[in-house]
């Protein structure tokens, strides 16, 4: 009697036994099942709270007021005039091995969404002095569908950053980026967190998963080895786990997702900030219960690559000792 030939491994399987391994059966399953089911849909997991960068027409909608009353042109290179922004932390137990340690923040790069943002970016960090360099998610185009062009961007900044970048993933990322993401460089951080050491003494850095749309975070996973005492920083991609992250004992939290608005009133008031989360909390420095924060506005742009009142930003922090 022939034996039979094992069926061939299908794609989607191995890239199920390849997440599995990476992130553990459960997380990997939610992941997965929460995109597959809802990738295409234009309202979110209950049906019934919208969002507007999953509408198809968004885009043509909002491109068409903006050139009917002249701001389209406008907003359009508004939103390729990178700013740098130096920011300082104080941070009271700071080894002194961290005197003067930079971060690079990048965030909602959306690398596929406009070519000149991305070579912007990219000749902007080329001439920056910094020791690290974070990345807070965001980084495809749109909310589903391919993820090729995405990675390219992404493979095209990897060259452009010295060290290892650390990275979390964001609403708009598929988890099918997390293998070629890895592969280029980027330490991702999924409900993890690493050491970074300099002279003896040592810093953390945890990163969670998505915490706005896929709510796969888990502050628990990502810090709890952390050393009593030690200095730790968290990586999300929204600000809306401000809370949690607070009463979990992190120093410093850098987050995104916010756009600032994106598109702001004259004053840079936001009309949205899509993120459930204080106003206060929507853009720049924040503090609350010890735990000292930071929004980034994003380098890239979401739904239309425009920017009004609100530029994108490329963020430097600075460690330093002291009181807050």
């Amino acid at each position: 009697m022939t034996a039979r030939a094992p069926s061939p491994v299908s794609q989607d399987e191995l890239l199920d036994y390849r997440l599995s391994l990476r992130l553990g059966p459960v997380h990997a399953r939610q992941r997965l099942g929460i995109e597959r089911e809802y990738e295409a849909h234009v309202f979110g997991q209950d049906h019934h709270s919208f969002h507007l960068e999953n509408w198809a027409s968004a885009p043509r909608l909002i491109r068409f007021c903006l050139r009917v009353s002249g701001l389209l042109h406008r907003g359009q290179d508004n939103s390729r005039a990178l700013t740098v922004v130096e920011h300082g932390f104080r941070v009271p137990d700071l080894p002194p091995a961290f005197e003067g340690f930079r971060i690079l923040h990048l965030s909602d790069l959306h690398v596929d969404m406009d070519e000149l943002n991305l070579k912007a970016v990219i000749g902007r960090i080329s001439q920056l002095d910094y020791d690290l360099c974070v990345l807070t998610g965001d980084y495809r185009k749109l909310t589903w569908g391919p993820v090729d062009a995405a990675l390219e961007g992404m493979a095209r900044l990897r060259e452009a950053i010295r060290g290892t970048p650390l990275a979390v993933l964001g609403n708009h990322d598929s988890i099918r980026m997390l293998p070629p993401m890895e592969d280029m460089g980027y330490c991702m951080l999924l409900n993890e967190n690493t050491e970074i050491e300099r002279d003896g003494a040592s810093l953390f850095v945890a990163g969670v998963d998505d915490a706005h749309f896929f709510k796969v975070h888990n502050l628990h996973k990502a810090g709890d080895d952390i050393p009593s005492g030690a200095v730790s920083i968290l990586l999300s991609h929204t600000p809306e786990i401000w809370r949690e992250a607070a009463h979990a004992g992190y120093d410093l939290f850098l987050c995104g997702h916010t756009h600032g608005g994106q598109i702001c009133l004259p004053g840079g008031i936001p009309v949205t900030l899509d993120s459930s989360c204080p106003r206060s909390l929507g853009r720049g420095y924040w503090h609350y219960n010890g735990m000292q924060g930071y929004t980034s506005p994003g380098c890239g742009t979401s739904v239309v690559n425009v920017r009004l009142n609100c530029p994108p930003e490329i963020t430097l922090h600075t460690l330093t000792r002291g009181p807050v």
